[in-house]
């Protein structure tokens, strides 16, 4: 007995100290089932605590990066830590990136922020050492844009109808660019080639920048890419509109025409771009990212920022973002099918 306790205290200290021996036991046993040890629990708890690398797989100045520094910004303000973009350009529609992130400690301090491409469309062109699905955990949706059907003004086409009808009377002759096979704006130029019953050259770069300086240059004639990319060029001259992919015209160039009162629903598709992390990375990392995420995309700054860009935000859980992942995977198959798309 120890000194000072009478009979009853002892047994209630010493009853107590089994239930908190029991209570670790159980806390043990239940993160060995799920293969999370205790330090690392106590890890996702405090989450953040050092700067975390928000990997963008493809080059700087295209749609992606862009909003990838609008949002890293706002979500270091929320997490209390620095995000530091760390471009990877290269490999199949951004999968070097891709992999990268894929083969990073499960720990939230390196994630990747990807789009439809790299996430739904390679898999079915290339011979991937990882799954784009299986081997990343949904966070959230980051934005979502439109796409512009854009010329270089040395053409003598002012509406799609025009471009069109030049492009069957100059089959082939005619380069489409691309920021890589498998992306949306390739797909996009495939499904115009299609519908339109005209034959392009299909020029694939290594990102939109790239892309859009031979655009401009006239190396190139005709290209599909997000209004983050393509806007300030329009408004500026260098380059012609003759359609948006979005479902409505937006402000910033009224008079541009959608996809379908163009003679193209089937072209009325949307850039989505998401954050993702590794597999494994823990449930309480993972929420915490994605409040993190919904709560940026809402502030005033980001808001403003997207609207000058014509981006449009969506709040889903992980979950949803998983379940809508799956249903893109389902239609891009298609696609690909369709126009009988190959991998570099």
């Amino acid at each position: 007995m120890i000194a000072g306790l009478g009979k009853s205290d002892h047994v209630r200290n010493h009853r107590g100290h089994i239930m908190i021996t029991r209570r670790l036991s159980n806390v043990t046993m239940l993160a060995a089932l799920f293969g999370v040890s205790l330090p690392f629990v106590a890890t996702a708890q405090d989450f953040p605590t050092r700067p975390i690398r928000l990997v963008v797989p493809y080059p700087p100045g295209g749609p992606t990066d862009v909003a990838a520094r609008i949002i890293a910004n706002a979500m270091s303000a929320k997490l209390g830590q620095p995000m530091v973009i760390e471009n990877k350009p290269g490999g199949a529609a951004g999968t070097v990136g891709g992999r990268y992130v894929a083969s990073a400690d499960p720990d939230g301090y390196t994630i990747v922020m990807s789009q439809v491409g790299s996430l739904t469309v390679a898999p079915f062109l290339y011979k991937l050492d990882y799954d784009p699905i299986k081997d990343f955990a949904p966070i959230g949706i980051a934005a979502e844009t439109p796409e512009i059907l854009t010329i270089n003004p040395s053409l003598p086409a002012n509406t799609v109808a025009e471009f069109v009808a030049y492009a069957k009377s100059n089959p082939g002759k005619l380069n489409f660019a691309s920021p890589g096979v498998g992306t949306l704006p390739h797909l996009l130029g495939e499904q115009l080639q299609l519908a339109a019953g005209i034959k392009l050259t299909h020029v694939p770069y290594r990102g939109a920048g790239p892309a859009v300086s031979d655009l401009l240059g006239g190396q190139v004639q005709v290209m599909f890419d997000s209004t983050s990319v393509m806007l300030p060029h329009i408004q500026a001259g260098r380059l012609r509109a003759l359609a948006i992919s979005s479902a409505k015209r937006i402000a910033q160039i009224p008079n541009v025409p959608t996809v379908a009162e163009a003679g193209y629903p089937q072209l009325t598709e949307s850039l989505w771009t998401a954050l993702l992390a590794p597999a494994a990375t823990p449930e309480p990392i993972i929420q915490k990212l994605n409040t993190a995420l919904n709560e940026s995309v809402r502030t005033p700054e980001v808001q403003k920022a997207y609207a000058n860009l014509d981006v449009v935000t969506r709040i889903v859980t992980p979950q949803e973002l998983k379940t809508f992942m799956a249903d893109e995977v389902r239609k891009w198959q298609q696609v690909v099918a369709q126009a009988g798309i190959k991998g570099e």
